[in-house]
């Protein structure tokens, strides 16, 4: 069984017979096939999930990494009658898209997504940037630039399959999940082996939250994550993400409750076992949760709003400025 870490506790992987080899492609349906990336690491587990969409005309979800081999495992994918005629960027991390314009350049395929790294981003992470808020290091394609941009409740067709896109910012603010029937790729948003990372200012927890309750309007056969085990259960996937992501807010509050403290304190507090090297993204969500509740008056800066300020719990009825 592989296993995740989420926090202070063990997530683990929805599927046990979900063994992937980078470079082989899995049939997961008729008309899904997955090729993992050969990119593993603590923030991506066994890599990235390549999804090859359609039998005639291929649409390619997340070409990933700028990797030759993977690449050449992607083009050596197709079958003599198969042709990729739409290559789909759920969001702008450096596993997911760098590849993309590599395959276009092979292909002719246009690069569809919702837009560059910036598009999406909420106000309220804009105007912490204008003020000096900067990228906790996730890696983010600066430069990306797709062919083709999409919005929320875009549909796009091939010759034998239909995606619905949905616009499911938190993750990242041009973070999208696509829908095939009711199947969706969700990308980053929802995975089987560990929450998302929502890292300010690219990530929004507000945002995060509101994407989730969207996927929640819908009844889900399954998802399909960009990294780890499809999931088989989505609703209640949904449910434990949206359940774990209160109970951190609860311990963040409960923990402000004995004085004043920053995202990093409150990360080393709350986030015990944890391994050091993942204590700086546990912090970025921290910093995420603080941010929300600073939206909903339920926490305040000591000072300037900041990644390094000191948070506190304000008197009943008090508002923010």
């Amino acid at each position: 069984m592989q296993v995740g870490w989420e926090g202070n506790r063990q997530v683990q992987e929805t599927s046990t017979n979900f063994t992937p080899r980078a470079g082989t492609p899995w049939a997961l349906e008729a008309n899904v096939r997955l090729l993992l990336a050969p990119n593993p690491s603590p923030m991506t587990h066994f890599g990235t999930n390549t999804y090859l969409v359609g039998t005639r005309d291929i649409a390619v979800i997340d070409p990933g990494p700028d990797d030759p081999a993977h690449l050449h495992a992607i083009l050596s994918a197709l079958e003599p009658t198969q042709r990729i005629t739409h290559i789909i960027v759920t969001h702008t991390h450096v596993d997911h898209c760098p590849l993309a314009k590599p395959l276009s350049e092979q292909t002719g395929a246009p690069v569809l997504a919702y837009g560059t790294a910036r598009a999406g981003r909420s106000s309220v992470m804009s105007r912490l940037v204008r003020a000096g808020l900067t990228s906790g290091g996730e890696g983010i394609d600066a430069e990306f630039l797709p062919d083709q941009t999409f919005s929320d409740g875009d549909v796009i067709i091939g010759s034998d399959w239909r995606l619905e896109v949905l616009h499911t910012p938190g993750h990242l603010g041009n973070h999208v999940s696509l829908a095939l029937g009711d199947a969706c790729f969700t990308a980053d948003h929802v995975m089987g082996w560990a929450s998302s990372l929502v890292s300010p200012p690219d990530g929004d927890l507000t945002d995060f939250m509101a994407s989730c309750a969207k996927l929640q309007k819908r009844l889900w056969r399954v998802f399909y994550p960009g990294h780890g085990a499809p999931i088989t259960d989505p609703g209640a996937r949904l449910n434990w993400l949206v359940t774990h992501r209160k109970g951190r807010e609860r311990a963040i509050l409960d923990a402000l409750s004995e004085g004043p403290a920053s995202a990093t304190e409150l990360a080393q507090a709350i986030y015990t076992e944890t391994p050091p090297a993942l204590l700086p993204a546990a912090t970025r969500n921290v910093l995420a949760h603080l941010i929300d509740l600073y939206g909903r008056s339920e926490v305040a800066p000591v000072g300037e709003l900041s990644d390094t300020a000191q948070f506190h719990r304000p008197a009943p009825g008090t508002q923010k400025n």
